[in-house]
C-alpha cells in the first residue's frame, strides 16, 4: 500500500526525498521505506521560489499517517496511469472493414491514428502540409524573406499542426490515466523523461520537431499508411454516409470511417464539411496580441532581485474578470519569440514559440478578451471565421502590406497616444509603429488596457516601458464548433469523426491529443 502525498518541500540536496517527505508529514525517517517523486513545480509566489514535489509514498502505519492528515489518501491505479507510472493498452480488435483515413497530422490526428493502429485497425493519415523535415526549412526561408508563404505547408500546416511552432507546452488541467499515456508516449518517442513529472512540462519548438519522425516510423511499423502533400478537398457519402475521401488531384480514397483533425485555421476543410452536411455552431474565442518583456523583468517580477540564477526563466498566468471584461494571459513562452502564424497571403497573424532551452532575451504571452459569438455578424455557424479574417487584413495594412507587424509599446497604448520608437523585438519579419486601435475592435482594446493595468498590480513591472504588443492574435481556438454525438461521430454526416482544435474540441497539444484518443476509442466502441 501506498499514500499520495502533495505540496512536499523539495531539499536541495534531491536525492533526499525520504528526508523531505518525512518532515512534511512530521515523523521519523525510519517510517518512510519509499518515497518516489512523481510530479515537481516551482512555486514563485513564495519568496524566495521553491520547489514543491508530488510523491508515492509508503510508510509504516499508513492508517496513523493518514488519520493524522485528513487531506491525504490513499495511492490508486487511477494515479500510476495519471503520472505515467504505467501505461494504457488499447484493446486488440480483428478489423475486417476498410481502412480509417484520418485526416490531419497534428497532435489529434496523430494520437488517434497510433491509438488505432496499436489496436489493430489499418490507418491512413493524411496531411496537406510537409513532413516536418521539409517544412522547418521552408518557414525559415519564409521569415528570412528568402521565399513566399505557402499556403499548404507553413506554420499552421504540416506535420505536428501547429505546435510544430510553439513553446511545445504538454501539460493541462486534466490529471487522468489518459493524459499519463500521452505523456509517456511522448517520452517513449524521445521526449525527455522528466517531462513525466514537470509540472508545467514543455518540450519546446526543436524537441517537438525531433520527436515528430518517430511517431511517423512508429505509426508505420503498425502497417499505417502516412501521406504528406494529400490535400482533402471533399468527402464521398454514399446512403447519407461518409465512405471515403476525394485529394486534390482527384484521388479517392475509401474509408470504414474518415477522421477529421483539420487544426484551427483549416477554414477550407471545415466550411466543405458544413456543406456536405455537418451540423456546426459558433464557438466564443478569445483574442488580443502579444505581449513582449525583456525576460529579465519577468525573471525580477517573479524571483526578486536577488534570485538564485540556477532557476528557470519566470513564467506566469494572469486573469482579470471585471466590469464586464473577461481576459487572460495565453500560451505564456518564457525566453521566446513572437512569430508568424498565418496560413493566408495577406493577412498577418502572430504567436509564441520557444525552444527547449528558453534562452532568447524575450518573454512573451498573448493577452486576450473573451468574444461573445453575437459580435460575429450574419452569416450562420461559420460567421466567425470572416470576423476573425477581417481583423488579420486591418494587421496586414496596419503592418504595411509586406507581413510585417502592428506593434505598439504598452504604455502607449495604456495611455493612448502614438508609439514614436519601438524598441528591437524578436518578431522575425519586423514591427511597425501602429495604433493597435485601428487594427482590434473597440472592447478587445478596452479589455486588454483593464488587464494589463490589473497585471502590472499584481506583478509589478507588468507594464514595462520596453513592453511591446504585437498584433494580432486571432487563432488561440476555431471561432465553430463540428458538433458531436457522444461517441464522437458528427451530427448530420454519419461515418465522420470530427475531433481537434479545428473542429472545436481542445486547445493545446495535450488537449487536442485527448479528443483524437477519446474519437479513437469511440469508433472501437462503436
Amino acid at each position: 500500500m501506498a499514500i499520495l502525498v502533495p505540496n512536499v518541500v523539495l531539499p536541495e540536496d534531491a536525492s533526499d526525498a525520504v528526508g523531505a517527505v518525512a518532515i512534511h508529514l512530521g515523523i521519523d525517517a525510519a517510517r518512510v521505506r519509499e518515497a518516489v517523486r512523481v510530479r515537481r513545480s516551482l512555486d514563485a509566489r513564495h519568496s524566495p521560489p521553491r520547489w514543491l514535489g508530488v510523491f508515492r509514498v509508503e510508510v509504516d502505519d499508513e492508517a496513523a499517517v493518514l488519520a493524522s492528515h485528513p487531506g491525504l489518501r490513499p495511492w490508486t491505479g487511477r494515479d500510476a496511469l495519471r503520472y505515467g507510472l504505467v501505461t494504457l493498452d488499447p484493446p486488440s480488435v480483428a478489423w475486417t472493414s476498410a481502412p480509417v483515413v484520418v485526416v490531419g497530422a497534428g497532435p489529434a490526428g496523430i494520437f488517434c491514428a497510433l491509438w488505432l493502429a496499436e489496436a489493430g485497425v489499418p490507418v491512413v493519415l493524411l496531411e496537406r502540409g510537409d513532413a516536418v523535415e521539409d517544412r522547418v526549412p521552408a518557414v525559415n526561408g519564409h521569415w528570412r524573406r528568402n521565399t513566399a508563404l505557402d499556403p499548404e505547408s507553413n506554420v499552421v500546416f504540416g506535420e505536428g499542426g501547429a505546435g510544430t511552432f510553439s513553446d511545445g507546452k504538454i501539460y493541462t488541467r486534466r490529471r487522468d490515466g489518459e493524459v499519463g499515456w500521452i505523456l509517456r508516449r511522448f517520452v517513449d518517442m524521445g521526449a525527455r523523461e522528466d517531462v513525466l513529472e514537470e509540472g508545467w512540462a514543455h518540450l519546446g519548438t526543436d524537441k517537438v520537431r525531433a520527436v515528430l519522425p518517430r511517431f511517423r516510423a512508429r505509426l508505420r511499423a503498425l502497417g499505417a499508411v502516412v501521406r504528406f502533400r494529400a490535400r482533402v478537398v471533399d468527402v464521398v457519402v454514399a446512403d447519407g454516409r461518409v465512405t471515403g475521401v476525394v485529394l486534390a488531384d482527384g484521388e479517392r480514397i475509401d474509408a470504414s470511417r474518415v477522421v477529421v483533425a483539420p487544426g484551427h485555421s483549416a477554414r477550407d476543410t471545415v466550411t466543405m464539411l458544413v456543406a456536405r452536411g455537418a451540423r456546426a455552431a459558433r464557438r466564443p474565442i478569445a483574442i488580443g496580441a502579444r505581449i513582449e518583456h525583456p525576460q529579465a523583468a519577468i525573471d525580477a517580477a517573479r524571483y526578486g532581485a536577488d534570485a538564485d540564477p540556477s532557476l528557470p526563466p519566470a513564467s506566469y498566468r494572469l486573469a482579470y474578470d471585471a466590469r464586464g471584461v473577461k481576459a487572460r494571459t495565453f500560451c505564456m513562452c518564457p525566453g521566446g519569440v513572437v512569430v508568424p502564424a498565418s496560413n493566408h497571403p495577406g493577412r498577418v497573424v502572430v504567436n509564441g514559440m520557444s525552444f527547449a532551452a528558453r534562452r532568447a532575451y524575450w518573454a512573451n504571452a498573448a493577452i486576450i478578451v473573451e468574444v461573445d459569438p453575437s459580435v460575429y455578424g450574419g452569416g450562420g455557424p461559420l460567421a466567425g471565421y470572416a470576423w476573425q479574417d477581417r481583423i488579420e487584413q486591418a494587421a496586414f495594412e496596419a503592418g504595411g502590406g509586406d507581413d510585417t507587424a502592428p506593434a505598439q509599446r504598452v504604455v502607449d497604448l495604456l495611455e493612448g497616444v502614438p508609439t514614436a520608437s519601438l524598441p528591437r523585438t524578436s518578431f522575425a519579419l519586423g514591427v511597425r509603429a501602429a495604433d493597435l486601435s485601428a487594427v482590434l475592435p473597440p472592447a478587445i482594446v478596452r479589455g486588454m488596457v483593464e488587464a494589463v493595468t490589473a497585471f502590472d498590480r499584481k506583478l509589478p513591472g507588468y507594464a514595462h516601458p520596453e513592453a511591446v504588443f504585437i498584433a494580432p492574435e486571432t487563432r488561440t481556438t476555431s471561432p465553430v464548433r463540428l458538433l458531436r454525438e457522444p461517441h464522437g461521430e458528427a451530427q448530420g454526416l454519419p461515418g465522420l469523426f470530427p475531433c481537434g482544435e479545428g473542429a472545436g474540441y481542445g486547445g493545446g497539444i495535450v488537449s487536442c491529443a485527448l479528443d483524437g484518443l477519446r474519437v479513437a476509442q469511440g469508433i472501437l466502441a462503436t
